[in-house]
């Protein structure tokens, strides 16, 4: 039976990167598949990964409609199986039930692959609807580590080496957003995100000479 499955983790967790294993695993047996994204790192029409692999993908807009698309895509002579969804927080919750429509209705395997939280920790829509909808969600085994060293658990957004909690949902990150304006984004634990300690942070925190090594509430990383 044909599944909607959502694995999620957070920024460095290997989510990219296991959409693309996926992709090559199926099509090793056969299996015909579309690949579709929404604002890669790498640019438009790609699936990247931050290990340097990337291969095309079909852009998701805003009016894309996933149903539409696959139908026309199968009326053509195609065959479809499954749908890989890379940056599935990016998708509009309408997008996400026409994905579960293809499953329900088609037998069309779904395999999406997104951030749950946004820099605030409130939920992305599209990660949102995927979450109440999925016939399974998988939280990926491999763990981004914060700065102090346990489990990242939290996305940080970066504006100019300080952390901020305010702002647009989606901003693209490693970009300039205006004049000389650097957005990036980090992951920290639970603690040092509260903290809106990033790594830049515990580093001036670290130089100064008004510091004591405890005042930065480095986390004790816990023994194997």
């Amino acid at each position: 039976m044909a599944e909607l499955v959502f694995f999620s983790g957070t920024m460095d967790s290997g989510k990219s990167t296991l959409a693309l294993q996926m992709d090559h695993n199926h099509r090793a047996r056969g299996r015909a598949g579309l690949i579709y994204t929404k604002m890669d790192r790498a640019g438009s029409d790609v699936l990247s990964s931050r290990l340097g692999l990337a291969t095309p993908a079909r852009e998701v807009t805003d009016d894309l409609d996933f149903w539409d698309a696959v139908v026309e895509h199968a009326t053509t002579g195609h065959r479809i199986d499954y749908l890989i969804c890379d940056e599935v927080q990016f998708y509009t919750p309408a997008q996400v039930e026409q994905l579960a429509k293809l499953v329900d209705e088609m037998g069309v395997d779904v395999f999406s692959f997104g951030i749950t939280a946004d820099f605030r920790t409130q939920l992305f829509p599209g990660s949102r609807r995927m979450i109440e909808l999925a016939d399974r969600v998988q939280v990926l085994q491999v763990e981004a580590l914060c700065w102090c060293g346990r489990r990242a658990t939290h996305n940080a957004r970066v504006v100019d080496g300080a952390m901020v909690v305010e702002g647009e949902q989606v901003v693209v990150g490693d970009t300039v957003a205006g004049s000389a304006t650097l957005v990036e984004y980090e992951v920290l634990c639970r603690r040092h995100f509260m903290r809106r300690m990033n790594s830049a942070a515990a580093r001036t925190a670290a130089a100064s000479p008004d510091v004591l090594p405890f005042d930065l509430d480095v986390c004790p990383v816990p023994q194997q």
